[in-house]
């Protein structure tokens, strides 16, 4: 019995571990059309911005768990907005790459994607963002925050176990490109509403308290950091 559990599970890690083929350059093509459809026009992005919070809020969370912070809860609200709450020094290089890691957390996700699909690891990227999303939705603390975590992770389980490699294929592509270029327009308008008076409590300038660098410097490496992970993941993608 033993005997058949462990081939059962090496099967299975074999598969998630494993190599699929890559998709025609038609279907990467598309489905970078697509996320440019969700990500450019103002009315869909007030919808497809829900998902770039969840990774930004994401990352916040992560990063204060890997730098010995407690994570207390994270809440996401229809205006697209979030807030992740965790304890510990209210200073250090904790709270500092804490701070730092909402505005980069989606570009730097889909550069890992990217990488990902680069090398022809469709399931494992699926199956780990379904696992990222199941440990976020445990420290979700509002209502609308765990229902918009649980249709994204519900929506990458059923591909997963319902549809076939070339779905499943477009949409890791889709999912990739989205975090890529989503990634890039919320520095953007972070970079607006400041120039505006707004978001004076930002992450930026949270870190330029923290750090007494100041503001604008910490939006010029969220734009770095988003740019070029949009730079080096594009590459990688259309390299099939």
């Amino acid at each position: 019995m033993d005997s058949l559990a462990s081939a059962s599970l090496a099967s299975l890690w074999d598969e998630v571990a494993g190599t699929q083929p890559d998709p025609d350059l038609w279907v990467v093509v598309a489905t970078l059309v697509a996320a440019l459809v969700v990500v450019v026009p103002h009315v869909l992005w007030r919808l497809s911005r829900n998902a770039i919070t969840i990774a930004h809020e994401g990352g916040h969370g992560l990063v204060a768990l890997l730098t010995g912070r407690t994570l207390t809860g994270i809440r996401l609200h229809s205006d697209t907005s979030g807030l992740t709450v965790s304890r510990g020094k209210p200073h250090g290089i904790g709270m500092i790459l804490t701070a730092a890691a909402g505005y980069t957390a989606p570009p730097l996700l889909g550069l890992g994607g990217a990488a990902l699909l680069a090398s022809g690891r469709i399931t494992l990227l699926l199956w780990l963002a379904t696992a990222l999303l199941v440990a976020m939705l445990v420290m979700i603390r509002n209502a609308y925050g765990a229902l918009t975590v649980f249709v994204t992770g519900g929506t990458f389980v059923l591909v997963s176990w319902l549809t076939g490699p070339q779905v499943q294929a477009a949409f890791a592509y889709a999912v990739v490109w989205f975090l890529l270029l989503g990634g890039v327009r919320p520095a953007f308008e972070l970079q607006a509403k400041r120039s505006r008076g707004g978001a004076g409590d930002s992450d930026a300038d949270q870190l330029s308290r923290l750090t007494h660098v100041p503001a604008g410097l910490w939006l010029f490496l969220f734009h770095a950091v988003s740019l070029c992970s949009l730079i080096g993941g594009g590459r990688w993608l259309l390299e099939v």
